[in-house]
């Protein structure tokens, strides 16, 4: 069993882990299962999912009602595993975090500070001076130098796509209402089901396109709600520019997180959030410096502009950290649906600040929105794909030479 394994190592560092012929899956709960061949017809994804299903979902069965309802039971608690329940807290946090960047960036626009690349470059030189010099820690200078000229064009592409999608949101928040905005966010749902369909050949299951129905569901509940209420902001500059660019911004998140799933599933989370910060910072400051160094000098730089640019850059940063962890628990699809309830945590927002009176409809379509969540997961976990998150080989063979260089300098009384 122990040769099988590093077999199977070796066979995931060399090829895509859809086209190999034996498979090594974990459950939910991270303990080791079967050795799987996979057909020819079968790739990866669908065979680690049939084995979850049969090692984590038990099977609904219909012999009587009493039997069914059993073994629906036995199914729901099958669901609760710490795997999910993380995924479920993630997902929130995260959408609070959306929330929040979505509230400041109002509160920025009332006190004339419309500068969508000058505020998001703060984010990306955050996440630069953070990962960065630890990814050169962790392979030195010149290993961190060889990814930046090996695969430094995969994450230039990355950071330009959220550069550009980063820059469209603000730019929508700014022309339209809250209500339309949030409503067109959703295109990116099937954007990034798409994208892992183009990365991973993901098969998903009938359920979990009703998870994504019954989330969208609640979504529309949510901005009816908005409707009824008035809770929007109000008719923004442009109504049909601001959807425009909502729409154009969704589609390129919804690009971006299939991306980065595909990457931090195949590389350290350092190294992926690291260039896409280093490579984003460069981006958003050319861009910034082009289209907006005219509006320095209008912006009335005061403490509470500083402070509501500090919070914001915050958000994000804590956004960008955890979403990629996300991905490797669930999926960015998952992701996706699990910020659906930013609206929500908008309204808690809108009631403390704004004094927003909530309608009745809004706790009922959380409420919709976690039960798509559940459904999504409810035959097999939503993941694309294994994590095989290990330096790029090229390093490791250098490394490895370099040891074997070092141990050939030695004395030969001084080897072991």
């Amino acid at each position: 069993m122990a040769t099988t394994t590093q077999d199977l190592q070796r066979e995931i560092s060399k090829t895509s882990a859809h086209s190999d012929n034996v498979v090594k899956a974990k459950d939910s709960g991270d303990q080791d299962m079967p050795v799987l061949p996979a057909t020819k017809d079968q790739g990866f994804a669908d065979a680690v999912a049939d084995l979850d299903n049969d090692k984590i979902r038990p099977p609904i069965e219909y012999d009587s009602l009493s039997v069914f309802l059993a073994s629906v039971g036995r199914r729901f608690k099958s669901l609760w595993t710490r795997r999910f329940i993380l995924s479920i807290l993630a997902g929130q946090l995260l959408s609070f975090c959306i929330t929040s960047t979505s509230v400041i960036t109002t509160e920025l626009t009332m006190r004339g500070f419309n500068l969508p690349t000058t505020q998001t470059w703060f984010l990306y030189f955050a996440l630069c001076i953070i990962y960065t010099p630890f990814t050169i820690y962790k392979y030195g200078f010149k290993g961190w130098a060889k990814v930046v000229f090996k695969d430094g064009w995969k994450y230039f592409i990355l950071a330009a796509a959220d550069v550009e999608g980063n820059f469209l949101v603000v730019k929508a928040y700014q022309n339209t209402n809250l209500l339309s905005a949030m409503l067109l966010d959703t295109w990116a749902i099937p954007v990034c089901m798409f994208f892992t369909w183009v990365y991973f050949r993901t098969k998903f299951h009938w359920s979990q396109y009703l998870g994504v129905f019954v989330c969208c569901v609640g979504m529309g509940l949510l901005v009816t709600s908005d409707q009824v209420s008035n809770a929007a902001n109000g008719p923004g500059k442009s109504f049909i520019k601001g959807d425009m660019f909502m729409i154009a911004g969704a589609t390129l998140y919804g690009f971006t997180n299939a991306t980065e799933e595909f990457l931090v599933r195949n590389a350290p989370l350092y190294q992926v959030v690291g260039l896409l910060g280093m490579f984003g910072m460069i981006i958003n400051g050319i861009q910034a410096s082009s289209l907006e160094h005219s509006g320095w000098n209008d912006v009335v730089w005061d403490g509470k502009v500083i402070g509501f640019l500090f919070v914001y850059t915050f958000s994000m940063l804590v956004l960008y950290t955890v979403a990629p962890i996300l991905y490797r628990m669930a999926s960015s699809t998952y992701f996706n649906l699990s910020i659906l309830t930013s609206d929500f945590y908008g309204l808690i927002f809108g009631i403390f600040l704004f004094k927003m009176k909530p309608y009745w409809l809004y706790f009922f379509a959380f409420v919709i929105v976690l039960i798509g969540l559940v459904t999504y997961f409810w035959h097999t976990p939503p993941e694309s794909g294994p994590v095989n998150a290990v330096p790029p080989a090229y390093l490791q063979k250098t490394k490895k030479q370099e040891e074997e260089m070092e141990e050939g300098s030695l004395p030969m009384g001084d080897k072991e």
